[in-house]
């Protein structure tokens, strides 16, 4: 099935918008290398103007916006070179014909750059694209796997550990009563300190739970019996470093975006407003770090009285009977989440965490898996590991895949993690692919 991961126009502006950053940073990389350029910004000037024109005329005689699929092919990218080869013959004819004086060497480079950068750009979009829409059950089964430790840290305790895994587990690490072990990691498998069953209820909390312990040398395995606790005030397992580099992320990070963002907030309050008058802003109580409420910010989407019912009632999708025009193109375009970056400066939510939920929906998660308030350790977020993978949760059931999905990132959660959750979310969002 040839289905395109984003209408033919979106990927048209797309790839027009890519191939003229490329243009930008190839100038700006050849003056930064070259002596000062005579009249520089009249350059930059000429340059974007052909470059637009060449890359216009380029996406319609190849058509590469036109065979975008959800699994990338060899076609589709032999497309995108025969759009940059047209846009760089057009700037080889600026060059040449003195329009445009730079030395030889440094025009060379210039088309070397320009053609790199956007053949490169767009193509990496593309395959991570592919990436993106495969189908998810792998990481799924993975996540929902029962996690286990391994006692000891011998070659046995190595090979029941890897045994273990073939089998299904999600091996969280060896447990080890020798203190100096501590952090080491054994066959890509991290020691950790126990010396009693408070040490197994601190790794409860850290790895967001564990169904078993396994003892090697033929020794029958004996499930956890450590005490669940209810001090939800446990540091995660993310270091003390990866904690300030995340919330500094996400002070500096939120407060530029608002600034950026600025006209288009204002220009989303204005279409909320004035479709219907009512509020611009939802806020509505959701639970976060610690266990504590707090109000998350959102463009309204929906009708005043959407749950008028008196029952909360979730979000169904696109054709939501409840979804207001204006909302429905806010959530499609996940505009109604810019608010949210005042909860991330206020220190509510993170960039990256799990999605927040209601009291009255977690009361009901918690009736069926009382690991979520293992979650409570850090702070909810914007975007989270479990929505690339599956998406909105409209039923239970995909509440409790979702938490499976977060303990996950609970479980593996540090600064790279965060960037890759990041960038993927990125990429999900220009790509096309609903969540």
């Amino acid at each position: 099935m040839r289905q395109t991961y984003q209408k033919t126009r979106i990927v048209f502006l797309q790839d027009m918008m890519i191939s003229l950053l490329a243009s930008l940073l190839s100038i700006l990389l050849v003056r930064w290398l070259s002596e000062p350029i005579p009249r520089f910004t009249l350059m930059i000037v000429k340059c974007m103007a052909v470059s637009l024109a060449g890359t216009v005329t380029g996406i319609l005689l190849s058509g590469e916006h036109k065979v975008i699929r959800r699994f990338s092919t060899v076609r589709s990218m032999a497309k995108v070179i025969l759009m940059v080869l047209v846009k760089e013959v057009f700037l080889i004819i600026l060059f040449v014909s003195g329009l445009v004086r730079l030395p030889g060497a440094y025009a060379v480079l210039a088309i070397l750059a320009d053609s790199m950068l956007t053949c490169g750009i767009i193509v990496y979009i593309r395959v991570t694209a592919r990436l993106l829409m495969q189908p998810s059950r792998d990481i799924k089964t993975q996540a929902s796997s029962r996690t286990a430790l391994v006692a000891g840290t011998g070659a046995a305790s190595v090979q029941l550990a890897s045994d273990l895994e073939k089998d299904g587990y999600s091996v969280a690490g060896l447990i080890t009563k020798q203190a100096a072990m501590a952090g080491r990691v054994i066959s890509d498998y991290v020691v950790y300190f126990c010396e009693d069953e408070s040490g197994v209820a601190r790794l409860q909390w850290q790895l967001g739970g564990i169904d078993c312990i396994f003892f090697p040398n033929e020794e029958p395995p004996a499930e956890s019996s450590a005490k669940q606790g209810d001090n939800i005030q446990q540091r995660e397992g993310m270091a003390f470093a990866g904690h300030f580099i995340k919330r500094s992320f996400d002070v500096g990070m939120s407060a530029l975006l608002l600034l950026i963002f600025s006209p288009v907030i204002a220009i989303c309050a204005l279409m909320v407003k004035w479709e219907d008058g009512g509020p611009v802003i939802f806020s509505q109580e959701r639970i976060g770090r610690g266990g504590k409420p707090f109000n998350i910010h959102k463009f309204r989407s929906m009708r005043v009285d959407a749950e008028s019912a008196g029952s909360p009632a979730l979000y169904s999708g696109e054709q939501d009977p409840r979804l207001t025009r204006t909302g429905r193109f806010l959530r499609a375009h996940h505009l109604d989440e810019l608010p949210q970056l005042w909860n991330v400066l206020r220190g509510d939510m993170s960039f990256i965490g799990y999605r927040p939920e209601r009291q009255y929906y977690i009361d009901q998660i918690m009736a069926r898996n009382s690991r979520y308030r293992y979650l409570y350790q850090i702070r909810p977020g914007v975007t989270s590991y479990a929505t690339l993978y599956n998406g909105y949760t409209d039923t239970l059931e995909k509440m409790l895949t979702r938490l499976d999905l977060d303990l996950y990132y609970l479980r593996n959660h540090s600064v790279l993690f965060d960037a890759k959750v990041l960038g993927l979310t990125f990429l999900s969002i220009i790509s096309g692919k609903k969540f």
